[in-house]
């Protein structure tokens, strides 16, 4: 097809259904049924021009008419409840339930290189004198590790602590498309983890650790998980995109990780506010870690429960179908 001559043909309808948008509240009854109809037309027209490879800007152009078209046919939009409740019941679990191997197996590595960290400083104490002063150890133990949770404001400590949060899952979920900064960033956090509970348990203040970390610390490494395994898998879409051209899986799995984005924000808030006003409390330790428990518990089989039927109805985490432009097949 002659793109050029398609384009200089089909013009004026356009330029139309474009004029008869703008006035969509002043038509009459026969342009309402023009606009109707125009708009049926030009959504061929776009699926012609797609076919045929035509130039992103010509495509885009006629998508965003299209769009507007659409707005003024149907009317009002849907309200945004209904849309804010489709992401979080529809959209954000079945990118999570898609996803699942990724950081699941993350997790797992994680945990492991985070053991063998702990393993390493209690079956070799000598391992410590490398890491800090007995002096500064010793400090760690008997108050700065349990005080960092408590010498804040809960609320001001909340907010403190889901902006850090925020900015590690950022960091990984945007840095995978080179796959190494997020392994280095998780990697570095697991020794974190397991140095500092290596130093607890080999003072006889397991209980203490657990008790601090437990609460929170479930949920907030899932989300660190979930953000690292979105940002390796744009990453690989790039390297091995399947039967899609790069830039259709760069584009696909890129839409699905930009929109997880509000979802772990929701979670990490969660897990701020248990580590702000949970795990500093007076409840019993065994109360503070079993609301940790239940609220991991809580986060899989709403990803289990929600985003194995989203993902059994063919939902993987994108945008609705008509905004899924960027990756549209294309032939020549």
């Amino acid at each position: 097809m002659d793109v050029e001559a398609f384009v200089s043909v089909h013009q004026p309808q356009w330029d139309r259904l474009a004029y008869l948008t703008r006035r969509q509240r002043r038509l009459t009854g026969a342009e309402a049924e023009e606009l109707v109809t125009l708009y049926q037309r030009v959504g061929t027209h776009l699926a012609a021009l797609r076919a045929a490879g035509a130039d992103p800007v010509s495509i885009g152009r006629l998508s965003g008419l299209i769009a507007d078209a659409r707005g003024a046919v149907t009317g009002a939009q849907a309200p945004v409840w209904r849309d804010i409740s489709r992401y979080f019941l529809v959209t954000f679990p079945a990118a999570l339930y898609v996803s699942r191997r990724w950081w699941l197996s993350i997790g797992l590595v994680f945990y492991l290189v985070s053991a063998w960290a702990a393993w390493r400083i209690i079956a070799h104490p000598e391992v410590m004198d490398s890491i800090a002063t007995p002096s500064q150890i010793q400090e760690l133990v008997d108050k700065d590790f349990a005080s960092y949770y408590s010498e804040n404001p809960a609320q001001d400590f909340a907010l403190h602590v889901w902006i850090n949060n925020a900015t590690v899952s950022a960091a990984v979920l945007a840095l995978g498309i080179l796959l190494i900064p997020s392994v280095f960033i998780l990697w570095d956090n697991a020794l974190n983890l397991g140095v500092n509970a290596g130093v607890m348990i080999s003072h006889d203040k397991s209980d203490v650790f657990f008790g601090l970390i437990t609460p929170h610390g479930l949920l907030e490494l899932t989300a660190v998980f979930v953000a690292t395994a979105a940002g390796l898998r744009l990453g690989w879409a790039w390297i091995v995109p399947g039967p899609r051209t790069r830039m259709q899986a760069l584009a696909q799995t890129g839409r699905a990780t930009v929109g997880m984005a509000i979802g772990l924000a929701s979670v990490l808030l969660v897990s701020g506010l248990i580590e702000a006003f949970v795990t500093p409390s007076s409840l019993p330790t065994a109360v503070r870690v079993g609301i940790g428990v239940l609220a991991e518990t809580g986060f899989i089989l709403y990803v289990w429960i929600f985003g194995r039927r989203a993902a059994k109805s063919g939902e993987y985490g994108d945008v609705d179908e008509a905004d899924r432009e960027a990756g549209a097949p294309v032939s020549a």
